[in-house]
């Protein structure tokens, strides 16, 4: 008589807590650590209730989800609960701002509900590498912060300060009342070339959505927009190209004003 043999679970996914009472608990301790709990819409509300009460008495984001999707995240027994998780925490949006000036290029990078992982990763190598303050993302509609950003960003997703934020128009109008300017990078007749610009510093530059580029709201709240000159007729750059674009200049700028 030949034996079963169960297979054996799946080892831990980076970026996902599965099942109801890892996540419950993660939800004790680390609510600053969860980007969103994905719940399986057709579980049962008494086993869930005191998970959900937790959740909105930690404001921690949740959703409820078809169970393949659970499924295509973690292919073990997840009893229809995922959490995703920044590891590392997200930094306070405010101290992020305050400590702008003292990096050695002195902006953050704030990304207008950019939904690529791997936009968000490579962004955060390069401004990681070239002495950039810190990103910020916005806490609905983003990418998650997960393996593939992590991948993506060879571990600087770990050490650079990433603050997210309810709403980044107003979080915009708090990054001018503590001092720092406000650019947006957009294609149009309102944006100057930002290969001739000179902006003051220290600085937020907003990058916009793949597909829908900077929002009206967050266009308006900021203090000049630039855009990146092309030399002959192409589709805009991705989200991560035109973020190392900004990078550069800066970083241009401010070698050239040392001497």
């Amino acid at each position: 008589m030949k034996r079963s043999h169960k297979p054996a679970p799946p080892g831990p996914v980076e970026g996902l807590v599965p099942g109801r009472k890892p996540v419950h608990e993660y939800v004790k301790q680390h609510p600053e650590r969860i980007e969103q709990v994905l719940v399986q819409k057709d579980k049962s509300s008494k086993e869930l209730a005191p998970l959900l009460y937790q959740c909105r008495e930690r404001s921690v984001r949740y959703v409820l989800v078809p169970r393949n999707k659970l499924d295509a995240l973690y292919p073990g027994n997840h009893q229809g609960v995922i959490a995703r998780v920044f590891t590392s925490g997200f930094a306070d949006v405010r101290e992020l701002l305050r400590n702008a000036a003292s990096a050695p290029l002195p902006i953050v990078l704030a990304m207008d509900q950019v939904q690529d992982p791997h936009n968000v990763g490579a962004l955060a190598r390069t401004l990681y590498a070239m002495g950039g303050a810190g990103i910020i993302v916005t806490k609905h509609n983003s990418a998650a912060l997960g393996a593939g950003a992590m991948r993506s960003s060879a571990g600087a997703l770990l050490k650079l300060p990433v603050a997210r934020c309810v709403n980044l128009s107003q979080t915009l109008d708090t990054a001018k009342e503590m001092g720092l300017f406000v650019y947006g990078l957009a294609r149009g007749e309102q944006s100057a070339d930002l290969f001739t610009a000179d902006p003051a510093l220290p600085a937020v530059f907003v990058l916009g959505n793949e597909e829908k580029g900077l929002r009206s709201g967050v266009a308006k709240a900021c203090d000049a927009l630039y855009e990146i000159p092309f030399a002959r007729e192409a589709d805009s750059l991705n989200v991560a190209q035109s973020g190392a674009f900004v990078v550069s200049r800066i970083h241009a700028i401010m070698r050239a004003a040392k001497g």
